[in-house]
């Protein structure tokens, strides 16, 4: 939970002749336009879709783990001093229980591990990239330890992509070794960011064609969105001066706060209407309906008016937004013992958090002192670190808050190290990237490929050294419960994956489209999938019923054998349809084609 008026995903850079500059920079002083006149005439796009990777964690175990309780005196000062910062988020629940206080204190994990830490809250993912650029500027002048900057920050992994193509290009002057990399996660957001809504919304996804929603673009809660009109074949219209009819509206907020209360007041305007891209010469008073936000921004829409659900959240998509950790390639290089030791003592915290529960209270009460934020004491950041649910103004039940914290089994899962596991952090990493390039190409034209990002040999090395017990496999992520039937639909997406003609083969060209739905799969861990097989009308219905659930099952197979970790049985699910739901007549080839198809259906059990 991060109570941040800036909000807490990067905002993504322009890197002309400056050393770290961004959109939200542009915008605000009202350039933006000089810079990307075309950015108004952009037809609204239906986001590529993303579903999002499976996340095991680590659940309670039967019996509370014996943990040494830190200290409050300063400790390990005769080290050097590591500057961290971060937002306010739960996810560092675990971080905050193993460094004990704002500095590394005495009888703390972190100490223990012979660290110095220093929690340094910054709410401007601006700023932290300047701060990283300063810690590199004086590393390159022969500083071994710089006293400027920062040595990590702490960001979500669905804005990491664009967090560093404004980054990189910058330390990239100082040389290739200077880049900023991933080395760590330490936790996820787990229910608290969300897309919020109309019922009709969530009950009929195509209800939000015209929609209009506040938000601050670009940001964590906007990707919810995004993903979610992906995966329904909605559209986006991603200027937020026009109206277009047939897509979601954006009106652009200062901070998720300032997102809700846009809501609350009711706050409307007048915006020339657009259809694909083109103004229709009409306009139309439009009024906000919808937000995206964290706690508490969803907090007071629930109680100041009330009227919206949780259309999705990070609950669903359990695997959108790991806490991840980012620090200079060079000096983490050189200062190895250093890195290990800090992630080696914030993945017991987490792990200290999750099984005992006054190794939880005392990370509530660091997270107060830490975060410093007014009002926000200990059983505020107890109570919305789990998870509530409410209701509203209106009598509606509202889910509000929920974040988990991760232990080295859950680090291991995230990054694809344990047997049968993909790479979650990848793939996070690399669907919200497609993303925002493909809102805003002019913006953001690529990102750094993950795997010159992420460096995994410090969560290895800890590995190597840990107990069998530490990197266990055990499931943290909100996971819906295979054996009972759905609930609620959350998505449906067809998908064109070739095969053999008349067979149950995969062609040669299907591993594009495969690679590309498994990593869509991975982020939404919250959900069981349902794969539906489709045919056309050509041959005997009985013998189409049949392939069609053979084309289904080759789906499910390919994904449950390659990555049984995160597709366990019993959460993907088959069914054959046979040519019985056609979407285009079958006179054409062209239409034959769109009903040979398997759709996908993301939804919860509970």
């Amino acid at each position: 939970m991060r109570l941040t008026p800036a909000g807490k995903v990067v905002a993504l850079l322009i890197v002309a002749g400056v050393a770290v500059g961004s959109y939200r920079l542009l915008q605000g002083s009202g350039q933006i336009d000089k810079i990307i006149p075309s950015a108004k005439a952009k037809p609204s796009v239906v986001p590529p879709k993303a579903d999002l990777p499976d996340v095991a964690g680590s659940g309670d175990t039967a019996s509370a783990m014996n943990v040494s309780m830190p200290g409050s005196d300063p400790g390990c000062t005769d080290k050097p001093e590591v500057r961290f910062l971060h937002w306010a988020w739960n996810a560092q629940m675990g971080a905050m229980f193993a460094n004990g206080g704002k500095q590394s204190t005495a009888g703390s994990l972190m100490c223990k591990n012979g660290v110095n830490l220093r929690f340094i809250r910054q709410d401007d993912p601006v700023k932290m990239q300047e701060e990283l650029v300063a810690f590199a500027t004086e590393l390159s002048r022969g500083n071994a330890q710089p006293t400027r900057g920062a040595h990590y920050v702490a960001i979500m992994g669905d804005g990491a992509a664009g967090f560093l193509a404004g980054l990189n290009p910058n330390l990239r002057r100082l040389g290739p070794e200077y880049q900023a990399k991933v080395i760590g996660t330490i936790g996820f957001s787990r229910g608290e960011d969300k897309f919020m809504g109309p019922q009709t919304w969530k009950t009929n996804p195509v209800a939000s064609r015209g929609g209009v929603v506040a938000g601050y673009i670009r940001d964590g809660d906007w990707n919810i969105a995004m993903k979610w009109l992906g995966d329904n074949g909605l559209k986006n219209n991603p200027d937020e001066k026009t109206y277009d009819p047939d897509a979601l509206n954006w009106i652009a907020a200062n901070d998720y706060l300032d997102a809700a209360e846009k809501y609350i007041a009711g706050y409307s305007e007048t915006r020339p209407v657009v259809r694909n891209g083109r103004r229709t010469g009409e306009t139309k008073r439009i009024t906000v309906d919808g937000v995206v936000t964290w706690t508490p921004g969803d907090v007071n829409v629930a109680q100041k008016k009330g009227g919206l659900v949780s259309i999705v959240s990070t609950r669903e998509y359990a695997s959108q937004m790991p806490c991840t950790i980012i620090g200079i390639d060079k000096w983490m290089r050189q200062n190895r013992p250093t890195v290990e030791g800090m992630l080696r003592a914030f993945l017991d915290g987490g792990d200290a958090v999750k099984k005992n529960p006054e190794a939880f209270q005392k990370a509530a009460q660091v997270s107060a002192e830490v975060y410093g934020e007014q009002g926000a004491g200990p059983d505020y950041w107890a109570k919305y670190f789990k998870g509530v649910v409410e209701k509203d103004q209106q009598g509606l039940d509202v889910e509000l808050g929920g974040s988990s914290v991760n232990n080295l089994a859950d680090a291991m899962f995230t990054f694809g190290l344990l047997p049968g596991s993909a790479n979650l952090f990848a793939a996070t990493y690399t669907v919200f990237g497609d993303i925002a390039r493909s809102q805003y190409p002019e913006l953001m034209p690529s990102y750094p490929p993950v795997a010159q990002i992420l460096d995994t040999s410090y969560v290895q090395n800890l590995a190597k050294r840990a107990a069998p017990s530490k990197v266990a496999v055990r499931q943290a992520a909100p996971a819906p419960q295979v054996n009972k039937p759905v609930s609620r639909v959350v998505s449906r997406k067809s998908w064109q994956i070739p095969f053999q003609s008349g067979r149950a083969e995969f062609s040669p060209a299907a591993s594009k489209a495969l690679e590309r739905l498994r990593q869509d799969l991975l982020v939404a861990s919250g959900t069981v999938v349902e794969v539906h097989g489709h045919t056309d009308a050509q041959g005997n219905p009985q013998a189409n019923m049949s392939l069609s659930e053979q084309r289904a099952f080759a789906v499910a197979n390919w994904l449950s054998k390659k990555f049984p970790a995160n597709f366990p049985e019993g959460r993907v699910r088959v069914f054959a349809h046979g040519q019985q739901n056609p979407v285009a007549p079958n006179a054409s080839e062209a239409g034959r084609a769109r009903n040979r198809r398997v759709e996908v259906i993301l939804a919860t059990t509970d």
